[in-house]
């Protein structure tokens, strides 16, 4: 099984509580392309908050790491986030695009890696 990934690794003096501004937006935005919104609207406000006691308390946060096509990883031994797809179905370009904006739109320092970390499963 084919994997790839697009990493945004957090440069200079970016930190994890300067995601926080953005981050329920970049999930929202996330989930809604890999069509995993939930339906319930308190099991999103549950995953972003989950995420943002994380964010503001400047540790990494969970990410969406749950079982799919596509996740949102947030790794143990470096600043960064990525997102994963398993197999040649998913294009995670036009994903990677707009959280791309999205940071930069926050003016978050970061650079892309496509396929940085191909040990992963």
């Amino acid at each position: 099984m084919k994997v790839s990934s697009i990493h945004f690794v957090l440069a200079g003096k970016t930190d994890y509580k300067d995601l926080a501004p953005v981050f329920p937006d970049i999930l929202k935005m996330f989930l809604e392309a890999i069509d995993q919104m939930p339906e319930e609207e308190e099991l999103l406000q549950m995953l972003i908050e989950l995420n943002m006691v994380d964010l503001e308390q400047n540790r990494k946060p969970e990410g969406y790491n749950r079982k799919g096509k596509v996740r949102l990883v947030f790794p143990m031994d470096s600043k960064e986030f990525y997102i994963k797809t398993y197999g040649k179905s998913n294009d995670l370009k036009p994903i990677a695009d707009r959280i791309s904006e999205m940071l930069t739109a926050a003016k978050i320092k970061f650079e892309v890696k496509e396929n940085d970390r191909v040990d992963f499963d």
